[in-house]
């Protein structure tokens, strides 16, 4: 059976893809989360007895070691991050504390055996692009907010472990993704929540900043699909969509959708942490996928008509 460790496994991404893991009767899946973004009810139901989770910080040495030596891991997806612009341009300082995490996690990796470690780094090292399609080795990383920097840093630390240590890795650098269990923090769920409720959709600037969007299942086929498959070991594959849509696209789509009667506002412009274009270079993912992605409409149609969606926004 193989032990597999889902730090950040009570949060969007990490708890869907703790699920898909443990749909494999062959996989033992230990989460762990600090709760402090992420929610016990995002938690994935087992369904042949082979989840465990375990409250537990991984920026605290203590606390997480001793669920790496109860379980000995093989395999490790350090997705524990503080995530959200707002939230990250808020908490400066403790996005810097997540390198912590990235040191303990890769140390006791080393230490206990781990034959690999997947990590979610983000499209925000990238920064402002001076390269479309944004490809994973030849597109400058232009970091400079904190978040940014914290998982360029991250990868650097997986590079050098590999370099010295022999350890394993490969990384995901996440484009904006969206599904049913995203909570309102982020931009389609907040859209779609306020859009429910007739409430205005504040659109930062004119809304002409573009983003390309990953349904989640398509992120998560992706990261598992690498995983069995061992593709990519030791290298950077971005996950993401590869269709560009304005800001302002989306919300007035979101709008007809819904049939809402919510109006647009607009505010100045942030005064950073809104690039104006992002678009990825997927092919890696698309070798991943084995098929095509989820079209952007069709799920966005199914996160608006899923119910466990509306339940966690009214939550």
């Amino acid at each position: 059976m193989r032990k597999i460790l889902v730090t950040g496994g009570a949060g969007f991404i990490g708890s869907a893809l703790a699920e898909k893991l443990a749909e494999d009767p062959d996989n033992y899946v230990v989460i762990v989360d600090n709760l402090l973004t992420g929610f016990t009810r995002k938690l994935p139901r087992p369904v042949h007895n082979n989840i465990r989770f375990i409250k537990c910080d991984v920026n605290d040495f203590a606390d997480i070691s001793s669920v790496f030596y109860a379980y000995t891991f093989d395999y490790v997806f350090h997705y524990a991050a503080l995530v959200g612009v707002k939230r990250t341009l808020a908490n400066p300082v403790k996005v810097l504390d997540d390198i912590t995490g990235i040191k303990n996690i890769l140390n006791l990796s080393k230490n206990t055996g781990v034959r690999r470690v997947y990590y979610s780094s983000s499209s925000e090292v990238y920064g402002e692009p001076v390269e479309f399609p944004q490809n994973e080795h030849t597109t400058p990383l232009n970091s400079r907010l904190p978040y940014a920097i914290v998982k360029n840093v991250g990868e650097a630390y997986l590079r050098s472990y590999k370099k010295e240590y022999n350890l394993d890795y490969t990384i995901f650098r996440f484009f904006n993704t969206y599904g049913p269990k995203q909570s309102k923090d982020f931009v389609i769920s907040r859209f779609i929540y306020l859009a429910l409720q007739n409430q205005d959709i504040t659109i930062y600037g004119d809304g002409s900043q573009t983003r390309t969007f990953c349904y989640v299942d398509d992120n998560v086929q992706a990261c598992v699909n690498a995983f069995y498959d061992d593709m990519y070991v030791n290298d950077v594959v971005n996950i993401g969509g590869d269709k560009e849509i304005t800001i302002l696209e989306l919300a007035n789509h979101i709008i007809e959708v819904t049939g809402s009667k919510s109006k647009l506002t607009h505010l100045p412009p942030l005064e950073e942490g809104d690039m104006t274009r992002r678009q990825p270079d997927v092919s890696k993912m698309r070798t991943l996928l084995k098929r095509e992605p989820t079209p952007f409409y069709e799920g966005l149609r199914s996160v608006i008509n899923n119910g466990q969606f509306i339940s966690l926004l009214e939550a």
